[in-house]
């Protein structure tokens, strides 16, 4: 018995242990979701930025995207971690009216081109317009001029994209997936923006929201028998 007061008094000694379920709250708390899309022409790079950034990895036969397909990445933005979950987008022209599907409710956007190809820069010009006119007006939006490790070939000064981006409100960034420069600077970059500008629901404000709406359906619950067992009362008089 003696020995396990000793270990109950090591353990409360200092406040070395949390309750468990201050613990679950506190890592829960800080945590932001926010739904992330990828825009641009076919080839331009999205799906290789999305495989760069979330798995550190790159390969020169990735499969052109069929529609659209997602990945879930976390980013630790000073006091708080902000779930990101990436829209990667076919840039096929068959699938361009699947487009508003897919950046419904997006609060952040990477719009890519190939700096190789003019074609595809101003396509990203396109997909600016297409996003602020149909998407979230208020979305944060980032211009990624693609393949830097291609600068021998660059067609797109990164000059005049840069005024582009500023007369357009957008980040820029040069970036290459091959080489992983720059990638983790374009998600990072939007991951601290969001929650600066659009402040969801936090898991703990939705773990009291909920309790406190279920301690309102409890009372009313208590209230609703309380007058049942009145009009009895009165029914026997």
């Amino acid at each position: 018995m003696k020995m396990r007061a000793r270990a109950r008094a090591r353990v409360c000694e200092g406040g070395g242990r949390k309750p468990l379920g201050t613990t679950l709250l506190e890592s829960k708390m800080s945590t932001f979701k926010y739904k992330l899309v990828l825009l641009g022409d076919s080839s331009v790079g999205k799906s290789s930025l999305v495989l760069r950034f979330c798995n550190d990895r790159y390969s020169e036969y990735l499969e052109p995207t069929i529609g659209c397909s997602f990945m879930n990445h976390n980013v630790d933005v000073g006091d708080c971690e902000v779930k990101l979950q990436i829209w990667d987008t076919a840039g096929q022209e068959q699938f361009y009216s699947l487009a508003p599907m897919y950046y419904r409710g997006a609060k952040g956007a990477v719009i890519v081109y190939d700096i190789t190809s003019i074609e595809s820069f101003e396509r990203a010009k396109d997909w600016v317009n297409e996003l602020r006119n149909q998407g979230d007006p208020l979305a944060k939006i980032a211009l990624v001029g693609n393949k830097s490790d291609l600068n021998a070939t660059k067609r797109v000064d990164d000059e005049l994209a840069q005024n582009y981006a500023n007369k357009s409100g957008l980040l820029f960034f040069e970036t290459s997936a091959k080489t992983g420069m720059g990638v983790k600077d374009v998600f990072i970059a939007l991951a601290k923006m969001l929650p600066k500008n659009f402040i969801p629901k936090s898991i703990k404000t939705e773990i009291i929201e909920n309790h406190d709406n279920q301690q309102k359906i409890n009372s009313q619950k208590i209230d609703l028998n309380k007058k049942c067992t009145k009009k009895k009362k009165k029914k026997c008089c």
